[in-house]
């Protein structure tokens, strides 16, 4: 499943300034990545045999990676909502690749991603490394990833979704396909687990239209990483924490689906004003 938009997005133009800048960023910044994804890897050489299943030390170390990431783009986060204590996923909108860097860098998590992710060129040995769940859209392995939700969750891994199951805009939530909830319905898992709803909001740089950081339908990677590099002066990226929904609250999925898209979309809709102005 893929976004499109029948309005395409503008292309700012980008002068040699804007290419110098995107240089002086993306350099010291593929270093960062490069190098912190060694030492992730060596960590995991002494944590895996030691820890199995659990990484007491890795996750914060994307954590950290994220965070200097985002500095070196230049794109100020703000982080507001109480962290969630229990065991339990959280849920989130989907607006651009960005989200992984943003989402990463307020705590530990694990994504959920489809398959094909893990093919994909540079990106897909960084999901491999940092502990993504990948999944196949296939009932016949419904089974198989259930066992695996289960073994992950149990671990008190915080496995992280985007029910929209695309990425948009940045002016809409899609409304949440409720497939996956059904891992937190299960029998091992139903009695203790929460899941925590998380929106996240970029507010457009000054004078930029509010869809200036989304990326969606055919939008090539390469193309938005360089536009994002060299922008100047970025607005930023806000990421609302609401209080967790106890799963055994919920009579099933398609309840647990809709109360956390309702708390999303409701975060989503109080910060469209600030998106609609631009330069938060």
């Amino acid at each position: 499943m893929t976004w499109h938009s029948d309005v395409p997005p503008e292309a700012p133009r980008i002068g040699p300034g804007g290419y110098a800048l995107a240089v002086a960023r993306g350099v010291p910044l593929a270093l960062w990545v490069a190098g912190m994804l060694g030492l992730h890897m060596l960590v995991r050489l002494v944590e895996r045999p030691l820890a199995g299943v659990n990484r007491p030390v890795s996750p914060w170390i994307t954590v950290v990676v994220c965070r200097g990431a985002l500095r070196l783009m230049g794109l100020p986060l703000r982080v507001r909502g109480p962290r969630m204590e229990g065991q339990g996923a959280m849920v989130a909108n989907h607006s651009t690749w960005l989200d992984i860097f943003v989402l990463n860098a307020i705590e530990p998590l694990y994504f959920v991603s489809k398959a094909e992710v893990a093919e994909w060129p540079g990106i897909g040995l960084l999901a491999k490394v940092t502990g993504t769940v990948f999944i196949r859209r296939d009932r016949r392995e419904a089974a198989a990833q259930q066992r695996v939700f289960e073994e992950r969750l149990t671990a008190r891994h915080r496995l992280m979704f985007f029910p929209e199951g695309t990425s948009t805009d940045n002016l809409r939530v899609e409304p949440f396909k409720t497939t996956l909830f059904n891992a937190f319905h299960s029998g091992a898992l139903a009695d203790d687990m929460e899941v925590q709803p998380i929106t996240v909001a970029y507010h457009p740089p000054k004078g930029a239209e509010p869809r200036y950081y989304g990326w969606w339908g055919d939008m090539e990677f390469g193309v938005n990483l360089v536009k994002i590099l060299a922008t100047r002066r970025h607005g930023s990226v806000e990421v609302i924490r609401h209080a967790p929904i106890r799963v055994a609250d919920t009579p099933d999925r398609k309840s647990l689906a809709r109360a956390a898209e309702a708390a999303v979309r409701g975060g989503f809709e109080a910060a469209k004003p600030a998106l609609a102005k631009g330069g938060a």
